[in-house]
Order: structure tokens, then C-alpha cells, then sequence
């Protein structure tokens, strides 16, 4: 996960309902029998579970229920993210990357990394590699190829239900994704529409947040910034806004990224027709809108 048989000790952190919770995951782990999993420990203790960490995995939170808006989540889980950025500055290794993943994810991120000043803002990430998991599955199945024939699948700005998949700048085979699917009322409109619906989809089919699909996509998101990426390629996760592409510094938003294996770069020069600008627009004025929300949450 981390880099060619690297070992890996993993500590769990559980603070909503209790160590109890944990008990299972932990036994799961060990029966799994991982070749680079050294070792698994629990603790209720962020300073205990932060303590040295290379990566820290921010999925913890209240889980989003059927109708529950986003401002809601943001007022349960902000003071949340806040303590745990401060628990990272405090005690993480000094090279700590984070991942978030428990949702609102990009304005949780902004939120722990708003507390943890001194941790560079090139080292924070939130999760949209979902999102374009999705997104590729979706044109796969209608182009009837496998998923990974689909490339260059860019999520830009939340990941909500204003996420754009850039489907304008996909491939599928080597082949623009406009050129070999030629419905384009599909990809404006119910392609988009299933992407930014999916997760509301899965709580109203079981009641629950997804749990396999978020947990590979997180896997993917840390394997895809600690290996190069190939030059033809780019993925997609949410970091710290420079301006690229006229979008508002500061915020953290989703782009087309690449890494060399130890830095993330967001990928320039990709094309933006008058559709896709207004759908990236509408997608930023909702990141901005949350940055609003929860300013008492992060220190000037």
C-alpha cells in the first residue's frame, strides 16, 4: 500500500461508540493474514494513535442517514476534525500525510488541516477517487468495456452531489469517451446525475454508507500519491486549491492529479468547454459555501 514491501503497522482509532466497535476489524485483519501488515493495534487516544504516524486515515465521524444534509454532518463531525488535526500536528511523524474520508470529506480536510498549521498544505488530501471509481464503472458499462479501459476520468471540486465527472476529457480505450459513446443527453444528464446520486443510492438500498467501495477507493487514493503516475494518465483527490483553472485558492477541492511518487501535482492544461465550467462552478460555490459554514472551526 505504502511502497514495494514496506510493512505496514496499522493503529485503530475509535471515539464515537467505543473500543467495542473495533474488536471485529481487528480480528478481520489478522485472519486476513496480510504479507505486509506488521502489526494492528486499537486505542480510544488520538494522541496515542496519531503518535509518529506516517499516514493518518480520517474516516471516523457520525456516517450520513437517509435525508440528512451536508450542513448537518458538518455541524456533528467539524469539532471532530478540528481535535483530530491538533492531535496530528501534536504527534504525527513529521513527514504525516492525511486522507479524508469521512464525510463532508473536503471541508473536514479543510477543517483538520485549518488546525494543524504546521503541517504543509501540499500533505492533506480528501477522497474523490469514489467518485471516479463510479464514474468509470458507469461508462464502462455503457461503452460494454471493463472498467479499466476508461482513463482520464477527472473528478473536479466536491465530493457531493455537485461533483463533476469530467467525462468531456475521458477515455475509454484510447479513445475520447464522447467519440465512442455518442449519447450526449446520457452523459449530461443521467451520467452525471447516478455518479453524484451514488452514495444516497447505496443508504437507501441498505440503510448504510458505502463501506467496500470507500475503503478500495482510499487504498487506491494513497497507492496512486505514493506511486508515479503514468504520463498519459492522471487521477483524481481533493487537495489544496493554488488557483489552477481559476478556481478560488485556499478551498479543498478535487482535480486531475499526478504524482511522481512523492509529490502531487495538479495536472494543467486540461480542457474546459462552456458545460463543464459552469458545472465546475456550481460545484466550487457549494466548497466555498461549507468554507463559510464552519470558519469558527479553524483558527485565523
Amino acid at each position: 500500500m505504502f511502497g514495494p514491501n514496506q510493512p505496514v503497522e496499522l493503529q485503530l482509532i475509535e471515539i464515537p461508540r467505543g473500543m467495542k466497535a473495533l474488536e471485529a476489524v481487528v480480528i478481520e485483519l489478522h485472519d486476513c493474514a496480510f504479507p505486509l501488515l506488521k502489526t494492528v493495534s486499537m486505542t480510544d487516544d488520538l494522541g496515542v494513535g496519531f503518535e509518529g504516524a506516517n499516514w493518518v486515515v480520517l474516516c471516523g465521524g457520525a456516517p450520513r442517514q437517509d435525508r440528512m444534509a451536508r450542513k448537518d454532518l458538518l455541524g456533528v463531525n467539524g469539532k471532530l476534525f478540528a481535535s483530530q488535526g491538533k492531535a496530528i500536528m501534536a504527534h504525527a511523524a513529521s513527514d504525516v500525510r492525511t486522507l479524508v474520508v469521512g464525510n463532508p470529506s473536503n471541508t473536514n480536510c479543510l477543517i483538520a488541516m485549518g488546525n494543524a498549521k504546521d503541517v504543509p498544505a501540499d500533505r492533506w488530501f480528501a477522497m474523490t477517487r469514489l467518485d471516479e471509481n463510479r464514474a468509470k464503472a458507469q461508462l464502462a458499462l455503457k461503452a460494454g468495456v471493463h472498467w479499466t479501459d476508461v482513463t482520464n476520468l477527472a473528478i473536479w471540486g466536491n465530493h457531493s452531489s455537485t461533483t463533476f465527472p469530467d467525462f468531456l476529457n475521458a477515455k475509454i480505450a484510447g479513445k475520447p469517451a464522447i467519440d465512442v459513446i455518442t449519447d450526449r443527453a446520457w452523459l449530461e444528464g443521467d451520467f452525471i446525475k447516478t455518479v453524484q446520486q451514488r452514495g444516497a443510492a447505496i443508504i437507501k438500498a441498505c440503510g448504510l454508507s458505502a463501506a467496500q467501495s470507500a475503503a478500495h477507493a482510499a487504498v487506491e487514493t494513497i497507492h496512486s500519491i505514493v506511486n508515479p503516475t503514468p504520463a498519459d494518465d492522471w487521477n483524481s483527490v481533493a487537495l489544496h486549491a493554488d488557483g489552477s483553472y481559476g478556481i478560488e485558492k485556499g478551498i479543498i477541492c478535487s482535480f486531475p492529479t499526478r504524482s511522481d511518487g512523492s509529490r502531487v501535482e495538479i495536472v494543467q492544461g486540461v480542457p474546459i468547454n462552456d458545460f463543464a465550467r459552469a458545472k465546475i462552478d456550481a460545484t466550487i460555490k457549494e466548497l466555498v459555501d461549507e468554507r463559510a459554514t464552519v470558519r469558527d472551526l479553524i483558527p485565523a
